[in-house]
């Protein structure tokens, strides 16, 4: 249960550095980037938690004492500069934190430019994103190791030993194994599960496939063993995750599943929970796909990696579709679901891109109605073709273009949320965190006649339709209710707050509408 895993997920205490006879060592996460590292993360620290260690998950800040965690996990991302640029202020604040841990950096950004972030300093070591499925060996090494009295320096010469090792074992070519996994949650109500790794399409601007290398798949038998696994632990919902789901091809038998079989295997398998599919690309979503996507158990909310709705600027990313085939995946989806969440990404200011191509990239978005769309300027990645393309947009050109495509998002998920006003949805509550310990203050009367301030718990939760709500009350993390919509929250999705709506407990859940 999500409960129970998140009982180990606290800070811990801060002080001299210690010897691990009486207090359990410390294990400090930090997770930049994707679903997928988060699911891998989340893995990884299950396999810390079992080998003795205490796992702290919430990232760190500047005002925060200092730690006294023996290793700090800081798993990168490498899809931007500024990611990279977060990721390297990560590792120097937890050098500075945690004066007596290791830090052991992974990741996509750690397959691509170990020398780099290996010469922060002598305490860093390095594990090629390549190699990230160790982390489900190293553990009960390391914990074996810190037996003795050892210092930080010697905590990062031990690891990278242990990773010179795997390097050696595993040949000039590492296929991920699909060893991270879990069915127990530190900070996710939700269950995630790693389905696909990779990328066999080379977009012009793209660092990811470089960093995992080309699609592979975890078979179709162990897909539905771990799902069953989450299952069993009363979980209500899994989101099946990879770098490019449409992509997937999982060894069934003798033969293939492709992500539509995938689903109709796992629906015909499983009894009651319920399935998300993290993101897909345009002209996956077919017919026969959105034949499976019809069944109930198959949640209404879609991600679309969309990236231009120019064509000419789609052919220069290398891009597998056209702007057609995006208004005809949303089409097809609307089809089959009522009212669904559609959100995509949009790359502005990628080069070449002019006035004429940003507005057909507006005008595929208000047409497509996208419930909210992920922003966010070209940044040029070294050893990518489109690093060295021109013309160069401005930069204050393609901060422009985000700024009116975030407009246009956040108008847009008002507008969505204002849609369900009144409407009985169903929801996963999530876990409780640092920023959702407001409450929720109302009037009454009090005995004299005058007017008191109630206090009462607020709850968070995820809609089916993927609407982030907040609602009075104390639910269990991970439990499945019913709540009504009560009005959208603008300004906390301007300020991008995780709640973006207000909502109120249904105690009948014979009134959740059908989505």
């Amino acid at each position: 249960m999500p409960g129970a895993a998140a009982t180990a997920c606290r800070r811990p205490c801060s002080g001299a550095a210690l010897r691990f006879t009486e207090v359990p060592p410390a294990v400090h996460f930090e997770t930049l980037g994707c679903k997928l590292n988060q699911i891998e993360s989340e893995s990884a620290a299950r396999y810390f938690s079992d080998a003795g260690f205490t796992v702290d998950m919430e990232p760190a800040t500047a005002a925060d004492a200092p730690g006294a965690a023996v290793l700090c996990v800081v798993n990168t991302c490498t899809v931007t500069g500024k990611a990279e640029q977060k990721a390297r202020r990560v590792i120097r604040l937890l050098l500075r934190k945690y004066e007596n841990a290791a830090v052991l950096v992974t990741g996509c950004y750690a397959e691509l430019d170990a020398p780099q972030l290996a010469a922060i300093d002598g305490r860093v070591c390095v594990l090629p994103g390549s190699l990230k499925d160790t982390l489900a060996d190293i553990p009960a090494r390391f914990r074996s190791f810190i037996a003795a009295d050892v210092t930080a320096s010697e905590c990062a010469a031990f690891l990278r030993r242990a990773v010179a090792a795997e390097k050696s074992a595993g040949g000039a070519v590492y296929t991920p194994a699909f060893r991270l996994a879990t069915d127990t949650f530190f900070t996710h109500s939700r269950a995630s599960i790693k389905i696909q790794d990779g990328c066999n399409n080379a977009c012009t601007y793209c660092r990811i496939h470089l960093a995992r290398g080309k699609a592979v798949s975890l078979d179709a038998a162990s897909v539905l063993e771990r799902v069953r696994s989450i299952e069993a632990r009363n979980q209500h919902e899994v989101v099946l995750t990879g770098v490019n789901l449409s992509q997937y091809r999982g060894s069934f038998g003798s033969s293939f599943l492709d992500i539509a079989g995938l689903l109709r295997f796992l629906l015909d398998n499983t009894e009651r929970i319920r399935f998300r599919l993290s993101s897909l690309y345009p002209e996956r979503v077919d017919d026969a796909l959105c034949e499976v996507i019809a069944h109930e158990r198959i949640m209404p909310h879609f991600h679309l990696s969309v990236q231009s709705g120019s064509d000419r600027i789609l052919t220069l990313m290398r891009r597998p579709y056209t702007s057609a085939d995006v208004a005809a995946a949303v089409e097809r989806l609307r089809a089959v679901k009522r009212n669904p969440f559609i959100a995509c990404d949009i790359i502005a200011g990628f080069p070449g891109e002019n006035d004429d191509d940003f507005g057909q990239t507006m005008e595929l978005c208000r047409s497509c109605r996208f419930a909210w769309i992920h922003a966010f300027p070209f940044s040029p990645r070294p050893g990518t073709p489109a690093y060295a393309m021109k013309p160069v947009v401005p930069q204050s050109t393609a901060a422009h273009r985000v700024r009116r495509l975030t407009e246009f998002a956040i108008a847009s998920k008002c507008a969505y949320i204002s849609s369900y006003k009144g409407t009985v949805v169903s929801a996963i509550t999530e876990q409780n965190r640092k920023d959702r310990k407001a409450a929720f203050e109302t009037t009454a009367a009090d005995d004299a006649g005058g007017a008191r301030t109630v206090r009462s718990p607020v709850t968070h939760a995820v809609t089916s339709n993927f609407i982030h709500v907040e609602l009075p009350g104390s639910f269990a993390p991970g439990s499945r209710i019913a709540v009504r919509i009560t009005d959208a929250l603008p300004e906390h999705i301007r300020n991008g707050d995780e709640c973006e709506a207000s909502a109120e407990p249904v105690y009948d859940e014979k009134s959740v509408t059908d989505l």
